[in-house]
């Protein structure tokens, strides 16, 4: 059958229509190479990223680096405001979706052409050939090298190691041993590979350095460091109400940022910590517990690090209060055993609990409160109540951090020590009251407790042969993708 032009043509224009309409489909994040922009052109494109919209050089550093020859982009959330006089041939790429806007705009990696990106900082002046030479130091460096970073000013970068614990939601600066750099102290441009870059699940989120760090550090990337600097800008002191607003701006942004990583705790290199999870005004940082397993033991991590701190000022609290009043107490159950085989909370726990003789309950007018139905909140903004669940108490971190550490009030029948609610675990069962003549002390989340006089022997009759050298998970029926790590 011969094809006669028009039909040629025809299906040439038929052929091309389903083309588009497939790249439209797979969209910008999805499509196959030869529906997206070209890629991968020789050069470096400067991204101007972490500035402030008020008091900021951003004019300056678009000008000075717009007078090399490579392109230069502004990335906002939206345009600057007030407006910036930007030099015509810097561009702005809004990275804050518009709904009347198509969506490549969505997409800042579909604007960015050249094999090499440097993130550079407000303030910053540009130095001819030092971009290039970054480049050069990029791509002759070691395996893992796929970060160069280069100071701002006169004050040095220092190298820092960087060693992130997932499991622990903690992120761990230290002075770095020779040769090994993760991390940098001080101002700087930082250039890696644009494919690197946009390979990142946050390769634009703020602050810049730290979100880089963190998330090539997450995937074993080296960096390296350059002698060369770039000059800062000669600027102006920052108002009093410009610097309370950075400061603030720049807690807020690190805050989201540390959340969106699962960064809960930072420690310094100088050893002090930077908190990101709950506290006592905020609510715990996991939901309600079904099957003994928290939602984050399923993720493959443990008990978040401000949980664990919440957890171990209110064991404290209560131990000192029972005490004062004579409320005899000792450790039970997991937290026992936290105490038997580390001296601590074990790291995926989420409660603490403690056996008390019923009758002293009276002693202690918060317990007493509690048992006439009245919750109520002590001197310290600890909550004191009666569990819905049982005839036990709970004393909760605040009232709006519900982490808590159990009362189970035992009393002594024939010879065992029994109490009137059960749970079904299977460590929840009757012991002999000798284990609690006498009680004894015991280290424990940063104090002494008393516990049942024969720690091995007591844990070992509730959860079987072993239990202090065997760690499990609470319920190790259900599959946990962090099973491995129990041990």
């Amino acid at each position: 059958m011969r094809v006669t032009p028009c039909q040629a043509t025809l299906a040439g224009a038929i052929s091309l229509n389903l083309l588009l309409l497939y790249c439209a489909w797979r969209g910008p994040g999805g499509s196959p190479p030869s529906c997206r922009p070209p890629r991968g052109v020789p050069g470096i494109t400067v991204l101007l990223r972490d500035f402030e919209d008020f008091e900021n050089d951003l004019a300056g550093t678009a000008r000075s680096f717009a007078s090399l020859p490579v392109p230069v982009l502004v990335a906002a959330e939206t345009a600057p405001y007030p407006p910036v006089p930007l030099p015509a041939e810097v561009g702005l790429l809004p990275l804050r979706p518009v709904a009347d806007q198509p969506p490549p705009l969505a997409h800042p990696e579909l604007h960015i052409r050249t094999r090499h990106v440097a993130l550079v900082p407000d303030g910053t002046r540009a130095v001819p050939g030092l971009l290039e030479r970054m480049r050069d130091a990029l791509e002759e460096g070691a395996g893992d090298t796929r970060l160069v970073a280069a100071p701002v000013g006169s004050v040095p970068l220092r190298c820092l190691e960087l060693r992130l614990e997932p499991r622990a939601w903690t992120a761990r600066y230290s002075p770095s041993a020779p040769g090994v750099c993760r991390a940098v102290e001080g101002t700087a441009v930082l250039l890696l590979r644009t494919r690197d870059l946009f390979a990142l699940p946050f390769p634009l989120a703020r602050p810049v350095p730290t979100a880089l760090f963190v998330q090539a550090a997450f995937r074993g990337w080296g960096l390296r460091l350059m002698p060369a600097a770039f000059p800062a800008a000669r600027r102006p002191p920052i108002s009093p109400h410009g610097r309370w607003k950075a400061e603030n701006l720049a807690e807020t942004r690190r805050r989201r940022l540390m959340h969106d990583l699962g960064i809960k705790r930072e420690v310094l290199a100088d050893g002090r910590e930077r908190w990101y999870g709950c506290g006592k005004e905020t609510a715990r940082c996991f939901g309600t517990v079904h099957a003994r397993t928290p939602q984050y033991l399923l993720a493959g991590r443990w008990t978040p690090p401000c949980c664990l701190r919440a957890l171990r000022e209110t064991a404290r609290h209560v131990a000192r209060i029972l005490e004062a009043a004579g409320v005899r107490y000792w450790l039970e159950g997991g937290s026992l055993l936290g105490a038997a085989r580390l001296g601590d909370i074990i790291p995926w726990d989420y409660d603490v609990d403690l056996g008390i003789y019923r009758e002293d309950v009276g002693k202690c007018r918060w317990l007493a409160a509690a048992a006439a139905g009245e919750p109520v909140e002590d001197t310290e903004g600890f909550l004191w109540e009666k569990a819905a669940e049982g005839d036990f108490y709970r004393v909760h971190y605040s009232r709006s951090n519900r982490l808590h550490v159990d009362l189970w009030p035992f009393y002594p029948r024939g010879g065992l020590m029994t109490k009137d609610t059960w749970l079904g675990h299977p460590q929840d069962m009757e012991f002999p009251e000798s284990f609690l003549h006498p009680r004894v002390p015991m280290a424990f989340a940063g104090f002494t407790a008393m516990a049942p006089n024969n720690a091995r022997a007591f844990l070992e009759l509730k959860f079987g042969p072993g239990a202090i050298e065997n760690p499990e998970y609470p319920n190790p029926a259900i599959k946990l993708t962090a099973a491995s790590g129990a041990a």
